[in-house]
């Protein structure tokens, strides 16, 4: 199922030009230009195995035409209806729930990953910041021009040349990031090209997105946006599609399964019950429209509806680990953690490598407040940080266990440790500090805590 925990990032945001098993799991503040705005934008991530899984099977080949590692292309589902994707600091890329709705098959969101995956094989990230700084050149001229204007009794003209320099300089960074939108695609084209993909599904996101751009406005300002406008992006690109020896292959059935599934099973987590249920009827018996009603039930919540409904999934794919997932996360619901953990073990047995369903079984045995079950809970906790040694949430619930089994000093080691991936070094040093001090001196456990100590007494972190 879905699922969030706090982590704080700190990349520049770019907006792209692109015009459960869940978990909320981060909160992510972005600046732009280096410059922190009055009130930073936050963005909810959702951690889902499945979703995940589809997303890497989709970027990992892409990445590799690259030429770079797709271990180390991150990508993160962001809880967001916006239709969006965009890369930032590095080599990650995020993808909007709403970009996921919005694509009508597989093919569609490929071409948007290549997109994003193009901007980072180009180095776009790195050198936005060189494009704003020229950006910021006229406006700041014109912030001085039009000081010394008004400190001379013309008060209105220097509003006026503030208001020019600063049309100036968001015209300048608007033609900059257009560049770099129009490379990306270009890009994007041969790296489907080079995977023997389609780029007809760019092609029709961006038709679809022309078609939109010329509804919503009677006319676009090409020089105050900071992508190429709808109609000039699909001639940029058409002789490219038209070209490409693969622009006739179609999606493998499995991958269409697979999309339609995540597809469905985040409508039903992400989007407004009734919403989702015009779309999903009940008169739908498909797989597709069963597994979002499941997740709306669960919502709702009429567990009992939510309970069939599963079980008739089951029913169809008796070794799908998602499955076993949401009904794990049902008997949760009805505060039957005791009934949740099979379910759980079942989903961890099919993909015993995947830390966000250890993560559940965990807090299925936890949440029974058996103490004679921490052990096992805590052996879950680890294999997942053994994958994924920065999910907060997972340190959160490995202190749970610690403290069950009456081991402070590792109980507080493991709060350090949340609080230090959440960004919030101060108060993991706090924790930190009284876990060094009850554990063994030179242990790498103590080790570890005498690092965090060190990190949160540095001067920048104080």
């Amino acid at each position: 199922m879905p699922h969030v925990d706090p982590v704080s990032r700190r990349p520049w945001r770019r907006q792209i030009a692109f015009a459960s098993g869940f978990v909320l799991s981060a909160v992510l503040a972005f600046t732009a230009l280096g410059i922190a705005p009055a009130s930073a934008q936050q963005i909810t991530l959702l951690r889902d195995t499945e979703t995940e899984d589809m997303l890497k099977s989709f970027e990992a080949p892409i990445a590799k035409a690259a030429g770079l590692d797709p271990t180390a292309v991150h990508l993160y589902l962001v809880g967001d209806p916006e239709v969006n994707a965009f890369a930032a600091d590095g080599q990650n890329i995020f993808v909007m729930s709403g970009i996921i709705l919005y694509c009508k098959n597989p093919n569609e969101l490929i071409g948007v990953m290549a997109h994003e995956t193009g901007h980072i094989a180009a180095g776009h990230i790195s050198r936005t910041s060189v494009g704003a700084q020229h950006a910021m050149i006229p406006m700041l001229l014109s912030m001085v021009l039009g000081a010394a204007a008004m400190a001379l009794g013309a008060g209105e003209a220097g509003m006026v040349i503030m208001s020019a320099g600063m049309a100036v300089a968001n015209a300048q960074m608007a033609a900059f990031t257009r560049v770099q939108e129009s490379t990306a695609d270009q890009i994007a084209l041969k790296l489907l090209n080079a995977t023997h993909q389609s780029p007809m599904g760019l092609y029709s996101t961006f038709e679809r997105f022309a078609v939109e751009e010329a509804q919503s406005a009677y006319k676009v300002d090409p020089y105050a946006v900071d992508h190429p406008v709808g109609q000039q992006r699909l001639a940029d690109i058409e002789e490219g599609v038209n070209a490409s020896p693969w622009r006739d292959v179609k999606d493998p059935p499995q991958v269409t399964h697979t999309f339609e599934m995540v597809q469905a099973k985040l409508a039903g987590f992400t989007m407004p019950v009734q919403s989702a249920l015009n779309i999903y009827p009940e008169s739908n018996t498909s797989e597709p429209a069963r597994y979002a009603r499941a997740m709306i039930y669960l919502r709702k919540p009429d567990l009992a509806k939510a309970l069939s409904t599963t079980s008739s999934l089951i029913a169809d794919e008796p070794n799908n680990p998602f499955f076993y997932e949401v009904l794990g996360q049902i008997y949760v619901s009805m505060a039957k953690p005791v009934l949740a953990i099979p379910a759980y073990q079942k989903a961890v047995d099919l993909r015993p490598n995947a830390p966000q369903l250890r993560l559940g079984l965990a807090v299925a045995q936890l949440a029974t407040e058996d103490p004679r079950l921490a052990s096992s809970a805590l052996q879950n906790l680890k294999a997942a940080s053994l994958i994924e040694n920065d999910d907060v949430f997972t340190w959160y619930e490995t202190a749970q266990a610690y403290s069950m089994l009456k081991n402070e000093p590792m109980a507080n080691l493991s709060t350090a440790e949340a609080y230090y991936n959440a960004g919030a070094v101060r108060q993991a040093g706090i924790f930190a500090l009284r876990a060094r001090r009850g554990l063994d001196q030179g242990t790498p456990d103590w080790e570890r805590a005498n690092d965090i100590v060190g990190i949160a007494s540095t001067p920048q972190q104080r």
